[in-house]
């Protein structure tokens, strides 16, 4: 199997992004900071073996086909009950024991150039980790302009309806992946309310303004300043809105790092967006011997809600043959 898995690299000479068909996952991600000094802002490793032998906990890979968490991995479509690998008890979470992050994606396209990219490709089978029906998956990472990437990903289910919901599952740490963790980062995310969670980190089925609570962040806020408020940290779907819109995209989250003042300004037409603080990541020995602990990066997942397939007042997401589930990213990245 390790023959057929290679690291690609996507430099368009301001930011170098190198990718593995592993997982479509992102290895690495060098941007520069205020004084052009290049730093990796992704948590990750060095080469594709460790990924392979399951030490990362969803380092910059794409999570399918359903991100996020399924209550009790159960659900129903059109009459027929469908039972999903435990695989993070008592839920299904990421797809599953082998999501699309663990599965070898075909290299369709790759192309050089001053706005590098390529394109993975996956064909995911009827009852595969429980899902019903067969579905082609693509995925596409363009650098579109000298600081900015775009992730297009696309699922086209061939013969039955089936939940479909792919999220993009990088770990941010805009000082650099060996700096530490990310509480003093700050954050502005353009959503009012958010999606409550019991105790096993679904969502209960409200949706609650932000306001007044630790989960506002509609204006810049150190990640760290309320985190303890929150359990063991951030990991929480947020209801996208209200920020301005660009090539049909609306506005996500700005992440800002004060030490080299880097900024992340994410943009989506995704309906929520999970921000997870990397709470469980504990003793991970990841690029260059870096050994990244709670906190040491975070995740900004662009998603359909978690659970969504079991909660009717939800957007759905549940795509139909001949449809065609369509989810962008656009990172942009300045000082």
């Amino acid at each position: 199997m390790a023959d057929q898995l290679q690291i690609y690299e996507l430099n368009n000479g301001t930011v170098v992004v190198k990718i593995t068909n592993y997982g479509c996952t992102i290895t690495s991600l060098s941007v520069p900071d205020k004084n052009g000094k290049l730093a990796d802002v992704v948590l990750g490793f060095d080469t594709v073996e460790p990924y392979v032998k399951g030490a990362s906990p969803y380092f910059g890979c794409i999570v399918g086909r359903v991100a996020n968490r399924i209550k009790n991995g159960k659900f129903t479509l059109n009459g027929t009950g469908y039972s999903l690998p435990i695989n993070k008890p008592p839920n299904s979470l990421h797809g599953g024991f082998k999501g699309f992050d663990k599965r070898i994606w075909e290299v369709a396209e790759y192309k050089k150039g001053d706005k590098p990219s390529i394109t993975f490709k996956y064909r995911s089978s009827d009852g595969e980790e429980g899902y019903p029906g067969d579905v082609s998956v693509t995925a596409t990472y363009t650098l579109t302009s000298s600081m900015t990437m775009k992730l297009d990903m696309e699922a086209v289910p061939e013969n039955k309806a089936t939940p479909i919901n792919l999220a993009q599952h990088t770990y941010w740490n805009l000082a650099g992946h060996n700096s530490g963790n990310i509480l003093d980062h700050t954050i502005q995310i353009w959503a009012s309310e958010m999606t409550p969670v019991d105790e096993n980190t679904v969502p209960t089925g409200e949706i609650k303004p932000v306001k007044g609570t630790p989960f506002d962040f509609t204006a810049e806020k150190k990640v760290g300043l309320q985190v303890h408020e929150v359990g063991l940290g951030y990991d929480h779907n947020y209801v996208l809105g209200g920020g301005e819109e660009k090539l049909g995209l609306k506005r996500a989250a700005k992440l800002k790092d004060p030490s080299s003042s880097r900024v992340l300004n994410l943009w989506t037409n995704a309906p929520g967006m999970q921000f997870y603080t990397g709470n469980y990541v504990n003793g991970v020995v990841g690029k260059g011997g870096a050994v990244y602990n709670k906190h040491a990066g975070l995740c900004l997942e662009t998603q359909g809600f978690p659970n969504a397939i079991n909660q009717s007042n939800f957007p759905s997401v549940v795509v139909q043959p001949g449809s065609k589930y369509q989810h962008t990213m656009l990172f942009e990245f300045s000082v």
